[in-house]
């Protein structure tokens, strides 16, 4: 071989079969094209089936119930003490011995009754002094008179004179006063409390000696808020039901005008009769007055719920099955349930599930007996 020959470049493209490689490249290259387009296209409805599963499956069912307003009365309501209408202490208002006691702890009087007796042999006595005291003073005075007349007596003896029976006079009206209070007696009609009186017992002019106390009717007192002032005026009813368990209708017959300086309330008075005096004075009561009426909403304290602020309100779903957070307050409570204002005259109330959902979500709303069936 020559130094000069240059060497050959090999060439297959004659070769048989050298396009084939060509053609399994491209037919490999539009499989793929095409299973990547079947991949993007493809999955679309399943994507769509899977969203509108998981959107259905976040809907929470809850039950509703359909409230209507109604009409009802508002009242104060206060605690408050019975007293009785009147009430005094039994006061000897003479001196000297106890002669006979005549009525006994826990029995009722009228006014003027007595109540006991002095043993008046004293009085007498000290009562005949005084007015032979009195004439023999008189006497005296009247000679110290005719005799300044004639010139033979001072002025100054005429003053004496005027003294004495000045004294005379007192010791005798002294004299006739405990005389006539010989009898220790009722100043109303009352029912006597206690009595600390025994016959044969010498007691003095001022001491006391029982209590009388008159509860018929009763006065029950309470105190009220600044803020409900001007909802209580006299004349108002009221109703008062005694711990006692006996229940009454009273009056208003007093509202305070000036606050109490500790506790900024003012003191009202209601009049209740008490004739047949089952209840007794002293014991507790509770009030309640009517103020006026409200339209309001009935309902479980149990479905209350509060807000992110804290208010107090309620879960209601709208025509568009979303939840609203309505604020309310309470007008009324009982045993059995508050009433509320605040909400529409008609109102659907989530009853169950109202602390799963929140404001602005929309919900499922069934009856109670639907969302129990669903949930068995």
């Amino acid at each position: 071989m020559s130094n000069t020959q240059k060497p050959q470049t090999l060439d297959f493209e004659n070769e048989r079969g050298a396009s084939r490689s060509k053609w399994v490249a491209a037919g490999l290259v539009i499989a793929i094209v095409g299973w990547m387009g079947s991949g993007f296209f493809a999955p679309a409805d399943d994507t769509a089936t899977t969203a509108t599963t998981e959107t259905a499956a976040r809907i929470v069912s809850v039950a509703v119930t359909p409230s209507t307003a109604q009409t009802v009365a508002q009242y104060f309501v206060a605690e408050g003490q019975a007293l009785p209408d009147r009430e005094t202490n039994l006061r000897a208002e003479a001196t000297g011995q106890i002669k006979e006691v005549v009525v006994k702890k826990g029995d009722l009087v009228a006014a003027g009754d007595v109540i006991a007796r002095f043993d008046i042999a004293q009085n007498e006595a000290d009562l005949n002094r005084a007015q032979e005291e009195q004439i023999r003073a008189k006497r005296e005075f009247e000679n110290a008179e005719t005799l300044l007349d004639r010139g033979v007596a001072t002025n100054d003896r005429l003053a004496q004179a005027r003294a004495a029976l000045a004294s005379a006079e007192a010791a005798l009206t002294a004299a006739q006063k405990s005389f006539e209070n010989s009898e220790i007696t009722a100043a109303f009609a009352g029912r006597v409390e206690s009595l600390d009186l025994n016959e044969g017992e010498f007691v003095t002019s001022g001491s006391d000696v029982g209590h009388i106390v008159d509860n018929t009717p009763l006065t029950v007192t309470i105190q009220i808020p600044q803020q409900s002032l001007r909802d209580i005026k006299t004349g108002q009813t009221a109703v008062v039901k005694f711990i006692t368990g006996e229940e009454r209708t009273g009056t208003v017959t007093f509202v305070g005008t000036s606050a109490d300086a500790a506790t900024r309330t003012f003191l009202a008075e209601i009049t209740v009769e008490n004739e047949d005096g089952a209840v007794p004075a002293g014991v507790s009561a509770e009030i309640r007055i009517p103020i006026g009426e409200v339209t309001a909403h009935f309902m479980s304290p149990a479905i209350l719920s509060l807000g992110t602020d804290g208010t107090l309100g309620v879960k209601t779903v709208d025509t568009d099955n979303t939840v609203v957070f309505q604020p309310i307050a309470i007008e009324r409570a009982q045993t059995d349930g508050i009433w509320v204002s605040g909400l529409a005259d008609e109102a659907r109330i989530i009853t169950i599930g109202q602390a799963y959902v929140n404001n602005g979500e929309v919900v499922n709303p069934l009856s109670e007996t639907e969302l129990a069936e669903a949930t068995q």
